[in-house]
């Protein structure tokens, strides 16, 4: 998997930690507030967006919501902030597999659709935020995933090209991001998006459960 690769660029939320599950309940209780509930179909349009496009989101679909859109960001970060910092724990084999990497000498980065705030908050109280040496968000770049703008983005800070780079994510949008940016993308086994395996396998390269799996050289090679 990482032949001829010089740089391995991870998704945060359900591809390198698992975070997943606290955004359904924060949504439900973040629009109870308000005397709010979801309309059917309200989460299918969110998946890959940034945080900033999703609180845009939010807006559009609940226009009496009565906060801009840096006021909703500031309102989760808060909610989650917490859960993030004390309940949020990395991915099975996560850890030794990018000190691992460290060892190689191979750069990480992350390209994550969440906030900053939480993003660093999550890899500082991991110990990990020092193995990245590009750590990029969604409201950073033009467009969220499935646009490559993310994955080229950090490609860009680490100074190397997109095809030399190997992407790990959980989502379809997000491995579509990293096709479109040229990259060779591995698909994360996770509960949230469980529902949607059939078509990360169509999509990726590779497809893991857990990051041992690469170490020990059982991953599955799909394409």
């Amino acid at each position: 998997m990482l032949k001829d690769k010089k740089a391995v660029i991870f998704d945060l939320d359900g591809t390198l930690v698992d975070s997943m599950w606290i955004w359904p309940e924060i949504d439900i209780i973040y629009l109870e507030r308000f005397g709010l509930s979801f309309p059917d179909g309200f989460h299918e349009p969110i998946e890959g967006m940034s945080f900033t496009e999703t609180a845009q989101y939010f807006l559009e679909v609940f226009p009496t919501l009565p906060r801009s859109i840096d006021e909703v960001k500031q309102d989760w970060t808060e909610m989650a902030y917490e859960l993030y910092t004390q309940k949020v724990a990395l991915k099975p084999g996560a850890y030794n597999f990018i000190q691992t990497l460290k060892k190689m000498g191979i750069p990480c980065g992350i390209a994550t659709s969440n906030g900053r705030e939480l993003t660093e908050a999550t890899l500082k109280s991991l110990n990990i935020i020092g193995f990245f040496d590009s750590i990029r968000t969604s409201c950073e770049v033009n467009k969220g995933k499935p646009a490559p703008d993310i994955y080229l983005q950090v490609a860009d800070d680490l100074n190397l090209r997109p095809e030399s780079c190997l992407v790990f994510e959980d989502i379809p949008k997000g491995i579509m991001a990293g096709l479109n940016a040229g990259m060779t993308v591995c698909a994360v086994d996770d509960e949230f998006s469980k529902q949607q395996e059939a078509i990360k396998r169509k999509l990726a390269k590779y497809y893991i459960h857990n990051y041992d799996e690469i170490i020990e050289g059982q991953y599955e090679v799909l394409a």
